[in-house]
Parts: structure tokens; sequence; C-alpha cells
């Protein structure tokens, strides 16, 4: 295996002291190091612990079809805001008449894509 001078990139002779071309001193190559045995310790305790005992309240709970029904009877005046306990949008869909029915539209797609049972804050 050859050897070469650090300093220049030429290589040595294998008894050299020094680099012939440049005069640096040549390093003895640290020795290979003494593998280490790996200790992989596995401990999977599980120590989380859920205090909450029972899910904190998320707000009013309405049902789906009861606002799809009021959007599709009242929405032009607002009948599911007011349902849904929104009673500023409510008064808002009274008078736009629904948001020029775009509101109303929007709306009832949005509560069609809603679970039977959500609330609202």
């Amino acid at each position: 295996m050859a050897k070469f001078c650090s300093s220049c990139g030429k290589e040595l002779p294998e008894n050299a002291a020094a680099c012939p071309a440049c005069g640096e001193r040549v390093t003895a190559a640290p020795a290979p190091a003494q593998a280490v045995p790996v200790i992989v310790n596995i401990d999977n305790k599980n120590i989380n612990s859920n205090v909450n005992a029972a899910p904190a309240p998320m707000g009013r709970q309405k049902n789906k079809w009861v606002a799809i029904v009021l959007c599709l009877l009242l929405g032009y005046f607002g009948g599911h805001k007011f349902y849904e306990g929104k009673i500023g949008m409510g008064i808002l869909y009274l008078f736009t008449a629904g948001l020029f029915m775009i509101g109303v539209i929007v709306d009832l797609i949005a509560l069609l894509g809603k679970p039977t049972y959500y609330y609202v804050p």
C-alpha cells in the first residue's frame, strides 16, 4: 500500500521519514480503532396517562337533517342560521334574501357534508 505526503500529495517511499519533494515530516498513520460493542437497551414501557375523564363540551349539538330542512324551506330568511344560534348571520340572511340565494346554496352543500350530529360553538 502506497503512502502519500499530506502536504504536497507526492508518493512516498515506505520507510521515508520526510517527503523528498517538499521536505515535510511524515507522520505515522493512526492505529485503526478498536471495535467497541454497542449495547442496545429496549425498554418499551408506556408511562403516559390520560387525565381527561370526559371530553370537554364542544358547543351546542345540532342535527344535520333539521338544519337541511330549515335551509330548504326557510333559507331565504336565514332559518337554518337562527337554528344554529348564529343570530347575526340569520339577520344578515333575512335582510339580503339569503345572501341573494348564493349563501343558501353554499350552506346547503356545506350541511350535506357534515355528520348527522355536529357541534356549533
